[in-house]
């Protein structure tokens, strides 16, 4: 038996990669409801066929729920008799949040808000935000309405009464919808140009797998207004394109190098310096609990604050960098590559 036995989840933005790796994990479980919230009917309806076929026995448990997080009406129609949430509804495209950072704010903070008060009012006992490395530093619009998403879910939780709030935050998910590979990929088959911005970034990398056992370690082991961490390894851009040509038969003479794209960085941080001050190293984990400090702060100056953790900040330069032939099996490993080996086969 396990926590969600009988239990009824939500996922928002629910048609995306993440809600499709949650069904793909759960569908033939002792979970008793899963609510699928997106606003793409033909996205839903793709997957209730595609479920329908490969679970039939299962395929009941999943329900379709339209709607928008913006619209705080239709969420707390769908919240109704939820036990818990995986936030993971977000606009997440790095250039289209630079050109319309409005539409960003309104979905990734607004949206937030709009979640956790139907959460709140509906008596969810958990809700999981997903965020993103962006959100740590952040220089670009994603990032900073994904930073003021971890703000709000921290303030809401120091009143949610009898639902929990935490964070998840994490690097790139490979093969993730928009995710690069699936492009390389594409351009390899055509003969086109494999184009890549600036070798020598790094990033994070993790497989969809991960990005689901990090959201569920959030949900066993966080605390209120808790942001959870998994320690990701990291490689660069370069080594990452080379281990997909040499997995697809690209040339490498036919990459390309294209520039920075608007809004990114040469590195991203998982857990930034400030962070480092009250986190706790949990093994392959960060959990960096709530400040819930009151804003009393004349105290701080007569009293002193708390002593600083030693740990120091972890990014994408300075955690474990995978060689080619690391990177290569890593990427291997993943389900949709080896779908799309099969398909080129």
């Amino acid at each position: 038996m396990s926590l969600f036995n009988g239990k009824t989840l939500m996922i928002t933005g629910g048609t995306g990669s993440f809600g499709n790796a949650v069904l793909d994990r759960f569908i033939e479980t002792d979970i008793g409801e899963i609510r699928i919230f997106s606003r793409d009917e033909k996205k839903q309806d793709d997957m209730r066929h595609r479920f329908q076929v490969r679970c039939p026995q299962s395929a009941h448990k999943i329900k379709f729920y339209i709607g928008d997080v913006r619209n705080l009406e239709s969420l707390r129609s769908a919240t109704r008799g939820v036990d818990y949430i995986f936030h993971a509804a977000a606009l997440k495209q790095v250039p289209s949040c630079e050109f319309f950072p409005m539409e960003a704010v309104q979905t990734n903070v607004v949206g937030t808000d709009n979640v956790l008060t139907a959460a709140i009012e509906a008596g969810v006992e958990s809700v999981i935000c997903l965020s993103t490395d962006k959100a740590a530093y952040p220089v670009n619009a994603m990032g900073i309405t994904k930073a003021i998403e971890e703000k709000v879910a921290v303030a809401r939780s120091r009143n949610s009464g009898k639902t929990r709030i935490c964070c998840t935050r994490y690097g790139n998910v490979m093969c993730s919808r928009g995710s690069v590979i699936p492009l390389w990929i594409d351009q390899i088959r055509s003969g086109m140009p494999i184009t890549v911005t600036e070798p020598s970034m790094t990033r994070f990398i993790m497989s969809l797998e991960e990005a689901v056992d990090l959201v569920l370690f959030a949900f066993e082991h966080g605390e209120n207004g808790d942001l959870l961490i998994q320690k990701a390894p990291a490689c660069s851009i370069k080594t990452q394109v080379e281990a997909v040509c040499e997995l697809f038969g690209g040339d490498k003479d036919m990459i390309k190098i294209i520039g920075i794209r608007h809004g990114e960085k040469m590195y991203e941080t998982l857990l930034t310096n400030e962070e480092c001050a009250k986190a706790i190293d949990m093994g392959g984990f960060y959990r960096v609990p709530a400040d819930n400090r009151d804003l009393n702060y004349d105290r701080y100056f007569k009293e002193g604050d708390e002593t600083r953790c030693s740990l120091s900040e972890f990014n994408s330069n300075n955690t474990k960098q995978l060689t080619l032939a690391e990177t290569k099996k890593k990427i291997a490993s993943l389900s949709y590559i080896q779908n799309r080996l099969k398909e080129g086969n």
